[in-house]
């Protein structure tokens, strides 16, 4: 008898070694996320979205849609799409808490450094849909956070009334702006003091912000000082009116180009209605290269949809996000809204493109763009950058002595926010 149950006791023990080794829920979680299989998954009631202020008309068609299909009623919030981390920071531990919300790709790396969203995994054929940039800039240390709803980055917006064509080169726009200075207007502007639009100059003429780690910053490097220098000719040489610097530059800017005494401007997506609106002719196209034969590697922007740590039911989350960016959801996002998704298959499209200059201007531009630095380090690169331009412009300093004095501000922020190279 004490043999018999000596056996049935090692048998036991051996069952239960074998299931300790084998398949645990965690890994069974994953795998089922990874293939977006949600029928094991108990369904919630509802999914609690926060949407982009005044998008959500954009919203409404794709989320009766998915309730239709999942039984799964989509209640949204707005709010200014630049907020969402100071929101998540209030409300995320509460009733009020989203499952899903949009974000822009910068915010990436300090959502996930602060636990505000979970990483996804998503099978290969919905991943091909979009572009590989616009998914390189949902990647966050090897993990993708979110998929793609929508991007921007600046491009070449022109009067077609005052300028027929759009030059070759931004040497060729510098004349043309010399000879329009001429008859007292204007030719191409830019918010230059602003580092997202001065970026496309700094790339272009070869210093970077961040190389192998966030301390290694080039743009104070020699590349960086032509860069500066070129910028601050368009001041000097009275191309860009004093009024365009600091904090009301852009309204400055807009002003002058509806009021048809510029005949060009450099902006985003966001600007293509208003200018219709105001009765421009509006033409639109990608940058015109740098004096030096490089394209201006201006920064492109990437809004997403991400699952939120707060959600108590992240596969169903998760299952939204695909649903909202699928190619069909997508294309009547983007005629609802004008945002432009970053899909292949429009890139693909010829018919679409020539229909839909101002969006293929912009995907044609993402293409020498650079991807705003997803680190939370990004964050304290601004104002300084700002600064440098605004002194370098004013007459305050010298290119070098900007720039230098800058990239230590920049430094040393880091190394008191965030404790240094990553």
């Amino acid at each position: 008898m004490k043999k018999v149950f000596g056996l049935f006791f090692v048998f036991a023990l051996i069952i239960s070694i074998m299931a300790a080794c084998g398949p645990d829920d965690s890994g069974d979680a994953t795998a089922e996320k990874a293939e977006g299989d949600t029928e094991k998954t108990e369904k919630p009631e509802k999914l609690i979205v926060w949407e982009d202020q005044d998008k959500g008309v954009a919203l409404e068609d794709a989320a009766a849609k998915f309730e239709e299909e999942y039984g799964i009623k989509i209640e949204y919030v707005e709010y200014n799409i630049t907020k969402m981390q100071e929101n998540l920071a209030l409300d995320g531990n509460t009733d009020n808490a989203p499952d899903v919300v949009t974000m822009s790709h910068d915010g990436v790396g300090p959502s996930v450094v602060k636990g505000y969203i979970s990483p996804i995994e998503v099978n290969d054929d919905a991943l091909s849909q979009y572009t590989d940039s616009s998914i390189d800039a949902l990647t966050y240390e090897g993990k993708l956070y979110g998929l793609p709803k929508a991007t921007e980055t600046p491009v070449f917006i022109y009067n077609k009334d005052l300028l027929p064509e759009v030059p070759e080169s931004m040497k060729e726009v510098y004349e043309l702006s010399k000879e329009a200075a001429e008859d007292g207007n204007y030719g191409f502007l830019a918010i230059w003091d602003d580092f997202y639009h001065s970026h496309g100059i700094f790339h272009g003429f070869g210093s970077y912000v961040f190389g192998d780690d966030v301390m290694d910053i080039g743009l104070n490097n020699e590349q960086g000082v032509e860069a500066m220098e070129y910028i601050n000719k368009w001041y000097e040489e009275g191309l860009f009116p004093s009024g365009i610097i600091g904090e009301k530059s852009n309204d400055q800017m807009n002003a002058l180009f509806k009021e048809g005494k510029a005949f060009a401007v450099q902006n985003g997506p966001w600007a293509f209605k208003d200018y219709q609106d105001a009765g421009i002719n509006l033409g639109i196209a990608p940058m015109p290269k740098l004096p030096n034969g490089e394209n201006v590697g201006t920064f492109m922007g990437v809004k997403g949809w991400f699952v939120t740590n707060f959600s108590e039911n992240k596969d169903w989350a998760q299952k939204f996000v695909e649903f909202i960016t699928n190619e069909e959801n997508a294309k009547k996002r983007y005629e609802l809204t004008g945002e432009i998704p970053p899909l292949v298959s429009l890139i693909e499209d010829e018919q679409w493109v020539s229909e839909n200059e101002g969006a293929a201007a912009v995907m044609e531009q993402s293409e020498n763009a650079v991807p705003m630095p997803a680190v939370p380090e990004m964050a304290v690169v601004w104002d300084p950058m700002a600064e440098a331009v605004q002194t370098v412009v004013t007459g305050k300093a010298e290119p070098k002595a900007a720039l230098d004095q800058s990239v230590e501000l920049i430094k040393q922020n880091i190394e008191t926010n965030h404790g240094g190279a990553n």
